[in-house]
């Protein structure tokens, strides 16, 4: 999926734990968010749509962080002092999370990769994979509360190809779904294993 090494992209490799989440487990919960193989096949037509916008679309998500001191305050040291190192490490990894969100198959791996993405929020992982010194943990909220930005900034992006509004509007629910399904197994890190 990238051509480019990417510092702390260890998508598919021993450097990721398995998910507490099974692939049967994950197939529920597809099916809890209506989630089709018709998605797949939109969020594969998403991604030939964004793959030459990403830093575009980056570009957007990052000044709405930087634009909220609440939101920036968890690439700092707590004392207001950004990491900016820090938040360009993590700016490419978003951009690949962009792209595997589109065209990787959701199998074992991409279930065990969601899993560390899920950890590095957390406090059990936060600042390992940079080596950096930061706040150790994102409140749980944001994971949620952005969910709606990610998917409402996405769609004039997904706008710009000429495609029909019916299938602007299929990559954008498709995408939708998918960022639900991944904030949900993020939240693994956050809740008592019994509860999740």
């Amino acid at each position: 999926m990238t051509d480019t090494i990417i510092p702390g992209y260890t998508y598919g490799t021993a450097h990721v734990g398995p998910s507490p989440i099974k692939v049967e487990e994950l197939d529920e919960l597809k099916k809890a968010l209506l989630f089709t193989e018709e998605d797949e096949r939109y969020l594969r037509m998403a991604g030939q749509v964004l793959e030459d916008q990403i830093e575009d679309v980056l570009d957007v998500w990052y000044g709405f962080v930087a634009s909220h001191p609440h939101l920036v305050y968890y690439f700092s040291d707590g004392k207001g002092n950004v990491n900016k190192d820090y938040l360009m490490a993590v700016r490419k990894r978003f951009g690949q999370w962009i792209l595997d969100t589109c065209n990787r198959p959701y199998d074992q791996k991409w279930l065990d990769y969601a899993h560390e993405i899920g950890l590095r929020h957390h406090r059990s992982k936060k600042n390992q994979t940079d080596n950096v010194r930061s706040v150790p943990n994102i409140n749980f909220r944001y994971l949620v509360a952005f969910i709606y930005p990610i998917t409402a900034t996405i769609r004039p992006f997904l706008e710009k190809k000429g495609h029909s509004a019916e299938d602007v509007d299929r990559m954008h629910q498709a995408w939708f779904k998918s960022v639900v399904l991944q904030v949900a197994l993020w939240s693994a890190a956050y809740v008592k294993e019994e509860d999740f």
